[in-house]
């Protein structure tokens, strides 16, 4: 993040992206997400989690504390109290739901003139964003990302620190058909990890466990459905669906090779 910032300054570039990452030491696979890709191992059928995402919706009481203990980061626009919806000005007065830092459920409270802000966090799931422009809360870069039409930094809020899951090899005896899948949200926005797991089995069974290709038709194939077929109405999945508009990148990983297979 500070080779990014860095080089924002001495090469004029700009932007940010999530970052993902696995890393295998001594026996074990260290996996490292900032952002809102995914990582699942597929053991047997078995779907396991290695990692979740971070958007405003999953990470609401950090940015909240955030913005109560540094107010200045709101810019007087922005409130950091989430309601259920937008608070109008007839409301002012009368009660209505919220939650703060500190909360997981919701209580009420009086409508303040205060509470007529803009949420620090609005809207739900994809649509979540935060200061209405940012739908992710973890990653690298974005330092000159502002709120629109203001000079609110948006920055501060988003973290370049990863979590960190790790997943021991040497404790399961894996087959050629066991893997580790690394994808961006342009992959799981369309798809979920069942379906991911589905596709995966129904490839790998394709092919010979010896044939390396294997894992790079598991990756092709999952950027393909997810893209979907371009119709007269945009790109479809099999369901008639929206095909994913995003960036779809995906690594199938083996954790097990041909000696293992039984």
């Amino acid at each position: 993040d500070d080779q990014i910032e860095r080089e924002r300054a001495s090469q004029h570039l700009s932007g940010g992206c999530c970052a993902l990452a696995a890393i295998y030491l001594m026996g074990k696979f260290y996996v490292a997400n900032a952002g809102d890709s995914r990582a699942i191992i597929i053991r047997n059928g078995e779907i396991i989690p290695m990692s979740r995402e971070f958007t405003p919706e999953t990470e609401r009481q950090r940015l909240q504390f955030l913005a109560l203990l540094r107010p200045e980061l709101l810019g007087k626009e922005f409130t950091h109290l989430e309601f259920p919806r937008r608070v109008q000005p007839k409301e002012l007065g009368k009660k209505m739901l919220y939650r703060d830092q500190d909360m997981n459920g919701w209580a009420y409270k009086k409508i303040e003139e205060n509470d007529l802000k803009f949420p620090l966090i609005f809207g739900e799931g994809k649509k979540a964003r935060m200061m209405a422009t940012i739908g992710v809360t973890r990653g690298l870069g974005d330092h000159d990302l502002k709120v629109f039409s203001s000079n609110i930094h948006i920055k501060p809020f988003l973290s370049c620190f990863p979590e960190v899951r790790v997943y021991d090899l040497t404790q399961y005896e894996h087959c050629p058909d066991d893997v580790l899948v690394l994808g961006t949200d342009g992959l799981w926005d369309v798809t979920n990890d069942k379906e991911v797991a589905g596709v995966v089995m129904e490839v790998l069974t394709s092919y010979e466990p010896n044939d390396p290709c294997r894992y790079t038709m598991v990756a092709q194939e999952l950027v393909v459905r997810s893209r979907g077929v371009l119709k007269e109405r945009g790109w479809r999945l099999a369901n008639d669906k929206l095909g994913s508009g995003d960036d779809i990148s995906v690594f199938v990983i083996p954790l097990g090779g041909p000696g293992n297979y039984t």
